[in-house]
């Protein structure tokens, strides 16, 4: 293996794939009814378990990878020789892309010589991971550190990334969202869609009256733009619509492929039950 490749949890990869294909993860923790719980390990918070607490009440949060853990994680790879790219959760929705960035200026004054290379996505979820299995795709294919991260760079700045959320009240409670635009999703049957902009903010993008027109208007907005024949679907809880989703966005001819991605428990402690996502990368910037 001719580097390391590091994401973290908000990538929403399944850790039996990232094993398999040594993609390694570290995870942001969630905190909920006076306890701490991880997202990476044998012993985890699962997304249905999370949703189902916070149907019953709980107002989970989340808590951002410290500084502490990517020292640890830089260290070892320094001390080993190995380098490092790390595919990090976008710097405008936490502050663990910063985290990493201060960890490798520290391994960097007692090894100046290593190589640890960080990319700030300014994505979450699938479109996240997405870029993380392109990254260890290029790596299986022979290619060098610096290929593979060109490879990220190219790719991130034209991602599309959509949420049509149940309840914007999360959001807005988590603070991803302003109050105005959480009241405006609260009004009979309005469904804002949201998207994560060239900042790396999630702001919203559409309002559509109804769950299935606001579908309809994510495939409208995924297929306008098409520059990658691979799209990705995230759900919380409605399984059922994501594969309706997706069989709709295969029928277009440019759509050859539509991975099915279930939203991870930090991501889901945000968005809450009833969203769906979907990813796509266009031939223009976002």
């Amino acid at each position: 293996m001719s580097f390391s490749i590091l994401t973290d949890s908000t990538a929403d990869l399944d850790q039996s794939w990232a094993q398999e294909h040594q993609v390694d993860i570290l995870g942001l923790t969630i905190n909920c009814d006076g306890k701490t719980y991880e997202t990476v390990g044998s012993d985890v918070l699962s997304s249905s378990e999370l949703l189902a607490m916070m149907k019953a009440g709980s107002k989970p949060t989340t808590s951002q990878i410290n500084v502490g853990e990517f020292e640890k994680y830089f260290r070892k790879h320094a001390e080993a020789g190995q380098d490092v790219l790390y595919i990090a959760f976008s710097s405008a929705l936490s502050g663990t892309y910063q985290s990493a960035v201060m960890a490798r200026e520290m391994i960097l004054e007692d090894y100046p010589d290593a190589v640890i290379e960080i990319v700030d996505t300014l994505a979450a979820a699938g479109g996240e991971g997405y870029l993380s299995i392109l990254a260890a795709q290029a790596r299986d294919r022979g290619q060098s550190i610096q290929a593979a991260k060109a490879l990220v760079e190219d790719f991130h700045p034209r991602l599309r990334t959509y949420f049509l959320v149940d309840d914007l009240y999360h959001l807005m409670r988590g603070g991803r969202l302003s109050k105005s635009s959480a009241i405006l999703g609260s009004l009979a049957s309005i469904k804002p869609i949201l998207w994560i902009d060239q900042a790396g903010n999630l702001v919203p993008v559409a309002k559509v009256r109804g769950r299935k027109k606001a579908m309809k208007e994510i495939v409208n907005q995924l297929t306008s733009d098409i520059g990658h024949s691979t799209m990705i679907i995230g759900y919380s809880d409605d399984q059922e619509a994501a594969q309706e989703l997706r069989e709709t966005l295969l029928e277009h001819a440019e759509v050859t492929d539509v991975l099915i991605m279930p939203l991870g428990p930090v991501i889901a402690a945000h968005v809450g039950p009833n969203t769906l996502a979907a990813f796509a990368f266009g031939k223009e910037k976002r």
